[in-house]
């Protein structure tokens, strides 16, 4: 951890809507004119897409699980490295994973490359003078035997919705816009799921706050469901670790959020629709204390 530079990690897997919380950060950010370093946990994977459909068919030969949620398909090493070396000196190396042609456009005319969707760019040097580390990803406080990225995370935002409302999300949105199948979609849930539990859940009991989803209509079967529940047909539980460290005022917040309450001493609900609103004004004081301890 760093005073000088501070390092916020948002994890959370994928369709569980970080980015969501990305965004709220962005308005942060923008407001009190703070220059983050923005790291993609993508960029951190091992292999590129082609690589991975290949490590993954000689997995299945030999009998093994790979998923992008656990340490065989990342390098959970460079992003320690690279939590480290920022926290010591706000400098580090960072690359992009390219998701789309949009990105490999934008990420071509950057660095006069012929990169296609699905590869990395080279890897490059952290932007000097930015105020604090932005992750966004799979693994922004994993621990393993090996490593430990969390150590180094001055603030850890968790998203998790329950994972049934997970998987629709995740569902709906590898289908629209990525094009895949349901089946193949289910094939993946259920070879990532080992994964998911063993390096994909630990992180929620680290991290600082973690906003947690939860529907309340009927989502019981999540492979047969046509609609993903609106913001209006969810409530979201919000729950602080420490909250005298955060310095959170719950009665402010309970003053602020319409039809808010708390169900535990560090455990609020909002309406699902005030998600973005509440995670501004629980953030924005936090962050901002932050930029106040870097000027000391």
């Amino acid at each position: 951890m760093s005073k000088k530079h501070p390092i916020v990690a948002v994890t959370g897997s994928s369709g569980a809507g970080t980015t969501t919380v990305k965004r709220a950060f962005e308005h942060i950010f923008h407001r009190d004119c703070i220059k983050a370093a923005v790291i993609e946990g993508d960029s951190f994977h091992r292999y590129d897409r082609k690589d991975m459909k290949a490590e993954m068919a000689r997995a299945h030969k030999e009998g093994r699980n790979l998923s992008h949620f656990g340490p065989e398909a990342n390098r959970f090493d460079l992003l320690e490295e690279l939590f480290s070396t920022y926290g010591d000196t706000g400098g580090g190396k960072k690359r992009y994973y390219i998701h789309s042609p949009e990105e490999a456009d934008a990420h071509n005319a950057r660095l006069n490359t012929q990169l296609e969707p699905g590869q990395f760019t080279p890897w490059e040097d952290v932007s000097e003078g930015t105020d604090l580390l932005f992750y966004e990803g799979l693994h922004g406080l994993v621990v393993t035997e090996e490593h430990n990225v969390a150590k180094h995370v001055d603030l850890g935002v968790g998203v998790v919705p329950i994972v049934n409302l997970e998987w629709i999300q995740k569902i709906h949105r590898d289908n629209s816009e990525r094009g895949y199948s349901a089946e193949a979609i289910v094939d993946t849930i259920m070879r990532r799921m080992p994964d998911y539990i063993c390096h994909i859940t630990p992180q929620f009991s680290l991290t600082d706050i973690n906003f947690q989803r939860v529907a309340t209509v009927d989502t019981s079967n999540p492979f047969i469901a046509r609609d993903i529940p609106t913001p209006d047909e969810s409530f979201v539980v919000i729950r602080f670790r420490e909250p005298e460290k955060l310095q959170v005022n719950f009665p402010y917040l309970l003053s602020m959020i319409h039809d808010s309450f708390m169900t535990r001493r560090n455990t609020m609900v909002v309406p699902g629709g005030k998600m973005g609103f509440a995670m501004e004004i629980i953030l924005q004081p936090i962050i901002e204390r932050m930029m106040d301890a870097r000027r000391v």
